[in-house]
């Protein structure tokens, strides 16, 4: 049977804003029966790098929580640090920038805690056994929540073609070494000139491979590529590689979403804001003009179909005049026209592994 996934188009009209129409597309997803009284409910989000202006609109994660609330469930916003050098790489920085970004508890009623803790080292290991990781890490406020909704803006990526639920949650909710891990297959290398012999790697090293004399060294006979010698250093002397191909990518990106909802059947939610669809992802420091006009918002129990809906939906539309697109598109992959990757590898990988299903039924919400 097709999964169900319901939709609400850019349309509105008095008495009936697009937030009322979010709430009735929330109601209709069958999310409030996903919270139970006291449940804990990561609300997980991508506050938008600093600079960025595209990402999802903090009214409307406040209708998010009110309905939580309303089901006497206790919501948190959540995100997890990054791995590349930006605004949200440690929780002081994430939280400073998630407010500045309009998601304070005056604006959406829900506290914000940075998933993975202070440095991104806080993490729990779950058992997967799929082709690409036997086990992934999940950032532990995540893992520990009872309820997870996960808000995703739906736009383009350089590295996946397209970002919606799956890499929210599957990238999105890896601690900072989990994303390492997902970004490359390359073992580190230390940049002598940088390395200041501080140790601090050689103490995170779970498998001994590193020994410091007047530089770190690392051993790749004995290196399992985990990537906390990299999330450690702190002069940035160990190198993150983030060469790895598209495919691969992907799939770990697929596998990791699967670790993300593991522990939570029955009890996921996944809305994807089809708005602002703009080519590259929100991690970046500015927002270029939208591929195509503003489509609506999607929710699903299942995040691949979601995914697929919203793929569809995008390719249908007519490309907006003057974007990065260099002509119409319509009826082809947009996506793959701007990165040169097909970004249905997750759909299909996330399919394989039994994370949700490609066919779907869209049902309309007015």
């Amino acid at each position: 049977m097709p999964a169900e996934v319901y939709f609400t188009d850019m349309r509105c009209q008095k008495n009936s804003s697009l937030l009322q129409k979010l709430e009735r597309l929330f109601v209709k997803a069958g999310f409030d029966n996903l919270v139970q009284p006291m449940d804990m409910v990561a609300i997980k989000m991508h506050f938008g790098e600093r600079g960025n202006t595209e990402y999802i609109r903090p009214q409307f994660v406040r209708r998010v929580v009110e309905r939580v609330k309303r089901k006497h469930g206790r919501p948190f916003l959540t995100d997890a640090n990054t791995l590349y050098v930006g605004s949200r790489a440690n929780a002081v920085d994430h939280l400073q920038t998630a407010l500045e970004n309009g998601f304070g508890y005056e604006v959406t009623g829900a506290p914000l805690i940075i998933a993975d803790g202070l440095l991104g080292k806080d993490y729990v290991t779950v058992a997967i056994d799929k082709k690409r990781f036997k086990e992934v890490r999940i950032a532990s406020a995540i893992y520990h929540a009872d309820v997870l909704i996960a808000l995703s803006h739906f736009k383009g990526h350089e590295a996946t073609g397209f970002g919606g639920t799956l890499k929210n949650i599957g990238m999105g909710s890896g601690c900072r070494s989990g994303k390492q891990q997902m970004h490359s297959d390359v073992l580190p290398q230390v940049r002598e000139e940088k390395c200041e012999a501080c140790g601090k790697c050689r103490n995170w090293c779970p498998a001994r491979a590193i020994t410091v004399e007047k530089t770190a060294r690392i051993d790749d006979n004995l290196c399992i590529g985990c990537g906390e010698c990299t999330v450690t250093c702190p002069n940035g002397a160990i190198r993150i590689e983030w060469k790895t191909e598209p495919d691969i990518i992907q799939e770990k990106i697929a596998e990791y979403a699967l670790g993300a909802i593991q522990n939570k059947e029955g009890k996921v939610g996944f809305i994807n804001f089809v708005m602002g669809v703009t080519p590259d992802c929100d991690c970046c420091s500015w927002s270029d003009l939208p591929v195509v006009s503003d489509v609506g918002i999607l929710a699903s129990k299942d995040p691949v179909a979601l995914d697929q809906a919203s793929l569809d939906l995008v390719t249908r539309q007519a490309a907006v005049s003057g974007s990065r697109l260099e002509k119409n598109y319509r009826g082809e992959d947009k996506f793959l026209a701007m990165h040169g990757v097909d970004g249905t590898v997750q759909l299909a990988h996330g399919e394989a592994i039994g994370l949700g299903r490609r066919d779907y039924t869209l049902l309309v919400v007015r």
